[in-house]
């Protein structure tokens, strides 16, 4: 996630060309408004490359402002959280941000401690990495649930967009890899992040778009309303496949264990090979942004946006589509991870030492590092 003033920086955007604040109408600049008046920012990458759909746009502001903005719990610790998960799904872009965020907190140490792959000197921060990278048995009370698995389950579905619409660059010049700088963007966003927000105001921006019970997790809270919401209109984008390639993609998903695909395609291609030609570069898609966001191409894309040109016209492989079969993706995983997560299991590839991307590298598209590219 961003949490910095970043996107004047136009090449953040690989395929989306976003609404920009000063052209929103209703519900996306009803969120840019929120935005603004509780990060500080309007333009914020993450959210503005979701604008072309704004439903799903506003579900996932709600749903990442009622977990990780507001409540009790600590919003330091709520940070490692969404650190650990960012640094597990391999999303540099959002392993930036948070690091940024961590120095916002006032506790540069940490911050950095935990961008380096290191361990936390507290060990309750520590414990709190540990389950956010590899999962296994809560580190905290239930009356937590809401806060810390609503904010792990955020970064599950927003790391998966930010990897896949986004370029890793938080910054122009890929500036976040100075430790100063980040430093110094934390410092300017301290005052922001300090604060603390009533609960439930994003929920009138999701206004009609639940459909389904909260989660058991959340509770009677607004983190489980957004949460609920995300779902409804993330599952909605699967309707832009065929019914066979939604259970083709589905089915993969569902036997999923939060491994990292191995370099070779058949993990990905198997599950959709019965489908027709025609049909696979949208299951495509969806199952490489569920399973392995930072290997979604330019190829894939244009492939997808030459056939749904070809069945639905010109419109077809807009980019609001694009942004709706991304976030069904995402969502797939994401609840996959939140069964695998309210069970008390392990996602096994979660853990230090797993397999690089058919890239060459765990964090960086350009780099051959396994650990993030952040320079001192």
């Amino acid at each position: 996630m961003s949490g910095m003033d970043t996107t004047r920086n136009r090449g953040q955007f690989r395929y989306v060309t976003p609404v920009p604040p000063d052209a929103a109408t209703g519900r996306v600049a009803d969120v840019y408004r929120q935005l603004a008046e509780d990060f500080g920012m309007a333009r914020m990458a993450v959210f503005q490359t979701l604008s072309p759909a704004p439903e799903v746009l506003a579900a996932t502001w709600a749903l990442l402002r009622e977990t990780l903005l507001t409540g009790d719990v600590s919003r330091t610790g709520k940070e490692v959280v969404a650190l650990g998960v960012s640094l597990a799904n391999r999303c540099p872009f959002c392993v930036a941000a948070h690091t940024t965020l961590l120095h916002a907190t006032g506790d540069h140490r940490l911050a950095e401690t935990v961008a380096a792959g290191g361990v936390p000197d507290d060990p309750g921060h520590a414990r709190l990495l540990a389950w956010a990278k590899e999962r296994g048995p809560a580190p905290f009370p239930a009356e937590h649930a809401p806060e810390y698995v609503g904010t792990a389950l955020t970064f599950h579905f927003v790391n998966r967009v930010a990897s896949a619409l986004l370029t890793e660059n938080l910054l122009p010049g890929n500036l976040q890899r100075s430790r100063l700088v980040r430093s110094a963007g934390g410092r300017v966003m301290a005052r922001t992040v300090r604060r603390r927000l009533p609960s439930g105001a994003g929920l009138p921006l999701i206004a009609g778009l639940g459909g389904r019970p909260a989660p058991g997790w959340a509770g009677r809270t607004p983190a489980g309303v957004a949460y609920a919401a995300l779902c409804t209109v993330a599952d909605d984008g699967g309707d832009l496949l065929s019914a066979a390639a939604r259970a083709a993609v589905a089915g993969a998903v569902a036997v999923w264990d939060g491994e990292h695909p191995p370099m070779s395609g058949a993990r990905l291609d198997g599950p959709l090979a019965g489908l027709p030609p025609a049909e696979r570069p949208a299951a495509r898609l969806a199952l490489l942004t569920a399973l392995a966001p930072y290997r979604v191409t330019d190829a894939d894309v244009a492939a997808w946006r030459g056939t749904a040109t070809d069945t639905a016209g010109a419109s077809g492989g807009g980019d609001a589509a694009l942004v709706r079969i991304i976030a069904y993706g995402a969502m797939l995983a994401t609840a996959r991870a939140e069964a695998l997560i309210t069970a008390g299991l392990p996602l096994t590839g979660y853990a230090e030492g797993g397999r690089r991307s058919e890239r060459g590298q765990t964090y960086s598209r350009s780099s051959g590092s396994s650990s993030p590219n952040f320079g001192r």
